[in-house]
């Protein structure tokens, strides 16, 4: 189909017909992930946790199905190789023209971009053919009525718990309702003292219920004259199928980690992500905006914002990226920018000898932990391809190192530096540096407690964690480990754990049968950490990970496929 005669009006004719096709896809996309979504309920109710699981990675995989349908269709009645820069500057006017009242414009607009991204391998970004800037600011509030319901609280603590539980209602019975209304009452009481009781206005809740493995969550904040405090009704499905009220969260600490970026993602229904996520900013200033959509499943577009978070704290900054603190890997290099809150990694173009492993196999690790269940132990990534980085921002000893470790995946242009490949994460002090650091013995103690505590949340996840060197863990602001080295991760069942054979001779392991898949537990207190003190530690309070018991049994319940519900939130104010 050439263009070269095409008159402006046919351009247009042609490209309002693109634009229309585009976001039909996009609404067939969302339909799919809504239809997946709405489904958790029911799951939820009826201990489907398999199910549950299942459905985290169908999502998950529904918007590159659904892409890959609307390009494959452009393919078949025109290539876009021989469309012009103007016809794509028209598609995207008409595309907006379309936009316009669309309750997921935003995500649409993501959509828009994982089109052009897909036709263009992903080589050309710019806000002439895409959308690298939102095409209108969204003003929070607006559909706030469509999100949100108000609760009374001119009558009792008591009556408006109820008033709640008749709004949000489940096909389910309560192990016992009465316990739990009382100790939400209570539990209010205690948060709030009688003057800021008395003052409270206005209950807002969310209408979407948050759904994530055992647990559900309704969540919404207290309205005071003076301050606004999150409001979250923490729910458990028991082992006999009974629900109950677990905890009352009120402070945004607990909040932010139950939406925090170890965890997978929230099955919550909406129509209106907008505003939903605008809300809980509200809730969690401190979260970013691409973080909240993020933890809702919308992962694309997380990373659309993300983007353009990203450039926005380039024009407002002037420090140069640099290598990230901590012992280079093995397997991936890592730098970052000083003010800014992620961390970017890089496959090494080769690895060290000790590294049995290909390029492929690291990015299929990366691939199984983002279709896993986090447990809130393993950090999510986001993965780009052809980001663009201002070459003057490089710290020269930088980019000697890149291009000595990862050559082929960067491109260096006059003003810019293209990495081909990478990941982002979220920034956290590396284990082994905050261990040599903290001077505060209790701190660094409860930091060895909360590894081994980590280690053995990932294998009950079925995830064999592999090298287990504390480099490999992150330390948040909050005191918890969170593991982020994947390349050597592999499920449960893909490893044998034998005793450490006996022998007077201390090669003698160098001698015996030892296959690729055999893993001796007992000589991980000799590197999992180094000084006495900190052994010392792990083995108090982790010693059976020393021993091919433990991980024989943890291999057992994993090869049930059982799901195990690890509550986010401090077990002292779990009722």
């Amino acid at each position: 189909m050439s263009r070269a005669h095409s008159t402006s009006k046919e351009l247009q004719l042609e490209a309002s017909k693109l634009a229309y096709q585009i976001l039909s896809g996009f609404d067939k996309s969302f339909r799919r992930y809504s239809r997946i979504t709405s489904g958790a309920q029911e799951r939820f109710e009826s201990c489907q946790w398999q199910a549950s699981q299942q459905a985290i990675k169908e999502r998950i995989l529904t918007y590159h199905h659904s892409l890959s349908d609307v390009v494959s269709d452009i393919y078949r009645y025109i290539n876009p190789a021989k469309l012009s820069d103007e016809f794509w500057h028209k598609c995207k006017q008409q595309y907006s023209k379309l936009l316009s009242g669309h309750p997921q414009f935003e995500l649409a607009e993501t959509f828009f971009n994982s089109v052009i991204g897909r036709i263009y391998r992903h080589q050309r970004i710019d806000d002439a053919l895409m959308f690298v800037l939102p095409s209108r600011c969204y003003l929070a509030g607006q559909d706030r009525e469509k999100v949100v319901n108000s609760f009374d609280t001119t009558g009792t603590v008591r009556a408006m718990y109820e008033d709640i539980f008749a709004i949000y209602r489940f096909n389910v019975e309560f192990e016992n309702f009465e316990l739990d209304l009382s100790n939400l009452d209570t539990a209010l009481r205690q948060r709030l003292n009688t003057k800021q009781l008395a003052s409270v206005h206005t209950v807002e809740m969310l209408k979407s219920v948050f759904y994530r493995g055992k647990a559900a969550y309704l969540v919404g904040r207290i309205c005071m004259p003076d301050e606004t405090l999150p409001f979250v009704i923490a729910l458990q499905m028991t082992d006999h199928g009974m629900l109950r009220t677990d905890a009352l969260l009120t402070e945004r600490a607990h909040m932010s980690v139950i939406f925090g970026f170890a965890r997978s993602y929230f099955m919550a229904q909406t129509q209106h992500p907008a505003e939903l996520v605008a809300f809980l900013q509200e809730l969690l200033p401190h979260k970013k905006h691409f973080e909240l959509y993020t933890s809702l499943g919308f992962y694309k577009h997380g990373k659309t914002v993300f983007y353009r978070n990203f450039l926005q704290h380039l024009d407002n900054s002037n420090d140069a990226f640099e290598l990230a603190p901590g012992i280079k890997g093995l397997v991936m290099a890592v730098f970052h920018l000083p003010s800014y809150g992620v961390v970017f990694k890089i496959i090494r173009d080769e690895f060290a000898e000790s590294k049995k492993i290909t390029r492929e196999h690291v990015i299929d690790r990366y691939k199984l932990v983002k279709m896993s269940d986090r447990v809130g132990r393993m950090a999510d990534t986001h993965e780009y391809i052809n980001f663009s980085f201002p070459r003057d921002r490089f710290d020269p000893s930088l980019l000697a190192h890149l291009l000595e470790t990862c050559a082929n995946s960067i491109q260096l242009l006059e003003n810019e530096i293209v990495i081909k490949h990478m990941y982002i994460e979220r920034k956290m002090t590396p284990l082994n540096i905050y261990l040599q650091q903290e001077q505060d013995d209790e701190k660094a103690e409860n930091a060895i407690k909360d590894l081994g505590l980590c280690i053995k949340q990932i294998a009950l996840a079925n995830i064999f964690p592999g090298d287990m060197l504390h480099k490999n863990f992150g330390i948040t602001k909050t005191g918890r480990v969170i593991f982020y080295d994947y390349d050597e991760i592999c499920f449960m069942n893909e490893r044998n754990f034998r005793a450490l054979p006996k022998s007077d001779d201390p090669y003698a392991l160098d001698t015996l049968s030892v296959g690729p898949e055999d893993v001796f537990p007992e000589q991980f207190k000799h590197f999992i950490v180094g000084k006495k003190q900190l052994k010392d530690w792990l083995q108090k309070h982790h010693g059976d990970l020393f021993t091919p018991e433990y991980w024989q049994g943890a291999q057992r319940k994993a090869s049930k496929h059982l799901i195990h519900n690890f509550t986010p939130y401090p077990e002292s104010i779990r009722f």
